[in-house]
This record gives structure tokens, C-alpha cells and sequence, in this order.
């Protein structure tokens, strides 16, 4: 597949960094040389030096012999002509475009309907809003992934001293659970390194445990893993930017929100616009301001400002100063590795991870419909469906245990309508089933979408 990718920043070099593993042809454009040579030198891609939207600069890139353009740059104005020159010009049969003000993401006639310029619009902003209110709503979890249309949850969740299943084997969780709920642990990492988990598998303290589960029943499989916490219901954001303000409108009708913002002028223009939330004025590194709004009171805080060091120091203090669950907003990878795992932060989230797996579900075959990027890029979590009939397709007919899937790979429940079966051996795939697969080292991707992929016949 050729790609185009417009915009080396944070996430197209993410984008880049992640397709150039999968033996995809990789062109990146932008008008930051350094930037460029910098990708060059890292991965085998193609790189033009030029502004992304003139058409001269897309026909040298490639575009008219290109299957997909993403367009990734810092300007939503520079990504939609991008993308209506690539579709104009060039006939570029996808078009992906970032789009971060939320007015153009309020008009779908520009990216929904037949015959747009962009077929599919990306908002890093709400993705990473929709991705801290998942683990504000479940507290405790390191991770929330939402399969099938959210009626099933793939999450990560660190053991704590006291759970149920501590130093218990994986075959004792069905017995551990309240009747008629049913999980599988999807993966293990201890100490950083991946567990394939087998029936024999013992839990450890401090192990991050995947598991998938009807949405209705996570609550109940996190408490055998940790200790059962009180749900949240103080939450302080500190941060007025798209994300933190959308966040708080999301949460406001189910918690106490406070919003945090250092600008007045800013602070009067969100409170005009929130219904519940109360605004406050002030920097969210100020240890008195966070005493004052009672920090060690708050069940979580969110430092979702632009500023990665603010956000890294004032969730370290608020943890220092008593407040149980904090959340930092991390653009930098070298940051974001260097406090994962930290004890005072919590969470580190990441927007490119999270941007990545929205990207990369509109990338990837068709039999994928849905993917997030886990562990900075080296496992994944896929819904693949199963099409075709038993002549055609290398999973119709056939039982779980007998697919042709690599030893990284596992799968972890199947969704049928809209019932999840829990993955067992007796469990026999059907046509348009949705396969939920935990793939812990990407680059055995070629293989699982090879078993997926339906052909005239494979006998």
C-alpha cells in the first residue's frame, strides 16, 4: 500500500513510525527539513521537502499513485485543501485529515457525506477527552478500550496487594467472579515484559493485567484484582484547553468538576459555555491554590494543559499532597516513558498513542475494524471480522484453538450480534463474528491479517 502522510509532528511521525514496520511505502511531506532528515534517519521512508497542500508539492510526493493520504499537519485549514486537492487533482481513492477545531467536526456535511474531499475526519482532542473519561468512570483502571460499538471493554488494570486473584492461576477467575459473569485475561506484563497467559498462569502484585469483558461486568472483574475502590466523585481538571473543557462538560452531570485555568480572560469564556462545572483562575503548579481547592479531598486530578512540565509537576505535587488518582496529559515520548510506572503518576496518557489506533483503524484491511495501539506501539488490540463462508475464509468453521494465528497472538472473545462469548476451545467461529485478538508483538500483524482476509478459496 502506498501511503501518504502529510505533516511530520508528533503523530505523523507516530503514523510513520508505525506503517513503516508493516512493509508499507511511505512518503512523509513537510516544510521542516530537520524534521524530515530526522524521520529519514530513523525509518525507511521517502520524505519531500514542501508545504503539504500545494499541488506541485502532493505530485512529486506520489499522490496520484497513492492508495491514502493523511493529512496530519498543525493547520485544520492545511489538512481539508490538502485533502481536496488529493481528491480533485490526483483521484487519491482515502483521504484521512486531522481536525482539531471542533466547529468543523460540528458540520459532518464536510467529511460525512458521499463525494467529501475527506473521508474520514480525526479529532485527537476528543479522542484523548473520550479516553480520560473512560478511566475517570472506572476507577482504578489503567486502560479502557472500547470493542463493538462499547458494549464490550478490553482493560488494564495494575494487581494490588489484597486482590482475590493474588497469586491465584487465571483458571480460578471464573470461579472467583459473582454468577453469570465471565472475563478472560487477554495479557500480562510484569515488570515490562509480556506474559502470554496460560490456565496456570499465578497473578502476581504489580502485575498489569489485561482482560476483556462485557461492559456490564467490569466493575465486578476489577475488584478481583484490586482491592474494591469507592467510585469517584470529585473531579479536578486542571487545564482550559479543548480537551480539558470538553472534559468537563462529558463529566459534569455525574461528578463535581472543577476546571482549572491560568488565563481569566479564558476562564470567563469557559464559564459562559459549562453548565456545571466552577471555574477557577490560577496556575495549576501553585501548591497553595491546590491546598485551598482541597486537594487531598479530590478522587482524581487531570493535568491536561499544553504544557508537558506543568502537567508532569503539578501531578506529581497533587499526588505528593494526598489526592489518590492523578492523570497527566504527556505529548513528549521521552517524558512519557520517563514517568511511566512512576508511583506519583499514575497515568501517563499519550495523545499520538491514542490518535495512532483511531488512524490505524481506518488504515488497515478491511476485516479490521477496530484497533488500538498499546505499549508504545509494540502489541495491539484488534476486532477483526470473520467474512465469507467455510471455503473461503481461514477462521469460518473452525474452533478457536485451531486457527492459524501466531504464537503472540491471542484471541479473547468473540462478539456474535450482541452477545460476547468469552474465547474457549469449543467455541467455532461463524460468518460476521467479531474477533477481539491481543496481538503482544506487532510484528506478527502480516500473519493475523493474513487468517482474516477471505479470498475465491484457500483449500
Amino acid at each position: 500500500m502506498k501511503i501518504l502522510i502529510l505533516g511530520a509532528g508528533q503523530v505523523g511521525a507516530s503514523v510513520a513510525a508505525a506503517l513503516a514496520s508493516e512493509n508499507s511505502d511511505i512518503t512523509v511531506v513537510d516544510n521542516h527539513e530537520q524534521r524530515l532528515r530526522d524521520l529519514s534517519e530513523r525509518l525507511d521512508i521517502r520524505t519531500v521537502l514542501g508545504h503539504a497542500s500545494l499541488p506541485s508539492v502532493l505530485d512529486n510526493a506520489g499522490a496520484g499513485d497513492a492508495d491514502l493520504v493523511i493529512a496530519v499537519t498543525s493547520s485544520d485549514e492545511v489538512n481539508l485543501i490538502a485533502c481536496q486537492v488529493a481528491d480533485t487533482l490526483f483521484k487519491t481513492p482515502t483521504k484521512i485529515a486531522r481536525l482539531r477545531q471542533t466547529e468543523y467536526l460540528q458540520h459532518p456535511e464536510l467529511t460525512a457525506r458521499r463525494g467529501s474531499t475527506v473521508d474520514v475526519a480525526i479529532s485527537p482532542e476528543a479522542l484523548v477527552c473520550r479516553h480520560v473519561q473512560r478511566l475517570v468512570e472506572h476507577p482504578g483502571a489503567l486502560q479502557v478500550l472500547d470493542f463493538a460499538t462499547g458494549q464490550v471493554q478490553l482493560v488494564a488494570v495494575r494487581v494490588q496487594h489484597g486482590a482475590k486473584m493474588l497469586g491465584q492461576p487465571i483458571m480460578q477467575l471464573r470461579d472467583i467472579l459473582p454468577a453469570g459473569v465471565d472475563a478472560r485475561v487477554a495479557a500480562i506484563y510484569r515488570h515490562g515484559r509480556p506474559i502470554f497467559p496460560e490456565a496456570t498462569t499465578r497473578i502476581d502484585e504489580d502485575d498489569e493485567v489485561f482482560f476483556l469483558a462485557d461492559r456490564r461486568h467490569t466493575r465486578a472483574v476489577m475488584d478481583t484484582l484490586r482491592p474494591g475502590g469507592k467510585p469517584a466523585r470529585r473531579v479536578l481538571i486542571a487545564g482550559g484547553g479543548n480537551i480539558g473543557v470538553a472534559l468537563a462538560t462529558a463529566l459534569d452531570q455525574q461528578f463535581n468538576v472543577k476546571l482549572l485555568e491560568r488565563s481569566r480572560e479564558r476562564a470567563k469564556t469557559i464559564a459562559e459555555d459549562v453548565q456545571n462545572s466552577i471555574v477557577l483562575v490560577g496556575d495549576c503548579t501553585d501548591e497553595d491554590l491546590l491546598r485551598e481547592e482541597n486537594i487531598d479531598q479530590t478522587d482524581v486530578y487531570c493535568a491536561l494543559t499544553n504544557d508537558d512540565e506543568a502537567n508532569i509537576l503539578s501531578a506529581m505535587l497533587a499526588k505528593r499532597m494526598g489526592c489518590p488518582r492523578v492523570i497527566a496529559l504527556i505529548n513528549r515520548p521521552a517524558y512519557a516513558e520517563l514517568v511511566e510506572g512512576d508511583s506519583s503518576i499514575d497515568i501517563a496518557i499519550s495523545p499520538q498513542q491514542v490518535t495512532l489506533g483511531a488512524l490505524l483503524t481506518h488504515i488497515r484491511a478491511g476485516t479490521m475494524v477496530r484497533v488500538h495501539s498499546l505499549r508504545r506501539g509494540m502489541a495491539e488490540a484488534i476486532e477483526a471480522v470473520a467474512v465469507g463462508d467455510a471455503r473461503t475464509s481461514r477462521v469460518i468453521g473452525r474452533g478457536l484453538d485451531e486457527l492459524d494465528l501466531p504464537e503472540s497472538a491471542n484471541v479473547v472473545g468473540v462478539v456474535r450480534g450482541e452477545k460476547l462469548l468469552i474465547a474457549h476451545h469449543d467455541v467455532i467461529v461463524e460468518p460476521n463474528d467479531h474477533l477481539i485478538v491481543f496481538l503482544l508483538d506487532k510484528h506478527d500483524l502480516a500473519k493475523v491479517e493474513a487468517a482474516f482476509r477471505a479470498g475465491a478459496t484457500w483449500l
